[in-house]
């Protein structure tokens, strides 16, 4: 369901909202700009303590992904952030203003789809985009028309939304949250249930909410998803942070040059290239060497090798994908739910 899905309005924190949306404000175009602040929160239940000292920020054109096996404390974090859940200590701060006792941040500044947004099946996408527009109040018809190009549904935007297919679904709910500009977007595993089809649609439309400026959270377990579209990536393992940082500097974590020497002794060149500066460590399969080293080394090494009357037919800097790195950091056997 999506955050208020409901054929009906709802009211949190005494603030009424429409279904599919926690009722949005306008980001203000400032790219760069931290719109979610969120320091050394906890969360605890009774005994059981579901957040730890977590910190994250959000900007304004960036996506954070937000990854953590089953239990990690996604769900509690996001409930935290949407006001829903009383942190036991640490700050959420939503443009710049402390979250406590101001519900109203969220109910101005963010938009969340949470799983599978509601809508009216028996009205078409547009309709229902307008149903939404007319409760929230002052949107104008060309807002509607802007988001459904959006989400590449023209098209199909005069059809009844029981004839959707679930990606389709996801994709108006998303438009749904859009419709008054919200500085910070929340979706918590938009491709859930989705065929590969509906995944790619929604992978495409992700950064194009970040190019307009809002700040995307992106709470998922499709690892490979996160990997495509995040700028960051934050994960957590039982409610603490175990590593954060952009995409491409935590795939060079733990990076290796795989280096192939055919007609040589493998032994042979494993002395030549051990002493080349910053390299850490070699280990040999068959012509293959592992090379643990920067992958600007891949020139010394080669030089190293032609010095010796050795050469190299290929010297290939290799990175951890992002799951090898989830695996590796939370110690799950496998990819994990959330």
């Amino acid at each position: 369901m999506s955050v208020l899905a409901s054929p009906y309005q709802a009211s949190i924190n005494g603030t009424t909202t429409i279904p599919g949306i926690a009722r949005l404000g306008q980001h203000d175009g400032q790219i760069g700009r931290t719109i979610l602040d969120v320091a050394g929160v906890s969360k605890r239940f009774g005994k059981h303590l579901a957040v730890d000292d977590l910190s994250l920020t959000v900007a304004s054109g960036e996506v954070l992904g937000f990854l953590g096996p089953n239990g990690a404390g996604k769900s509690t974090t996001v409930g935290m952030i949407l006001g829903l859940i009383q942190p036991t200590a640490g700050s959420i701060r939503i443009q710049g203003k402390d979250l406590r006792g101001q519900p109203s941040l969220v109910v101005d500044n963010v938009g969340a789809i949470i799983e599978n947004p509601a809508f009216y099946p028996f009205l078409s996408g547009r309709d229902n985009l307008k149903a939404h527009a007319l409760a929230v109040g002052n949107i104008p018809a060309a807002r509607i028309d802007e988001l459904l190009r959006l989400v590449s549904l023209t098209e199909r935007a005069g059809d009844r939304y029981k004839t959707y297919s679930l990606g389709m679904k996801q994709r108006l709910g998303i438009a749904s949250t859009l419709l008054t500009r919200p500085a910070l977007v929340i979706l918590d595993e938009p491709t859930n249930g989705l065929d590969p089809a509906g995944q790619r649609e929604i992978r495409e439309i992700i950064p194009r909410l970040a190019d307009e400026g809002h700040g995307v959270l992106l709470a998922s377990h499709m690892l490979h998803e996160v990997e495509q579209v995040s700028d960051r990536v934050l994960i957590v393992d039982r409610g603490r942070q175990v590593t954060e940082g952009c995409v491409d500097d935590l795939l060079r974590r733990g990076g290796y040059i795989e280096v192939v020497v055919p007609n040589a002794d493998p032994a042979l060149a494993l002395k030549v290239i051990r002493p080349v500066p910053d390299v850490e460590g070699v280990t040999v399969d068959g012509h293959r060497l592992v090379v643990v080293a920067p992958p600007e080394c891949g020139s010394l090494i080669n030089r190293a090798l032609v010095e010796r009357g050795m050469y190299a037919s290929a010297i290939t800097p290799k990175h951890h994908s992002l799951e090898q790195l989830f695996l590796k950091l939370t110690g799950e056997p496998s990819v994990p739910d959330t």
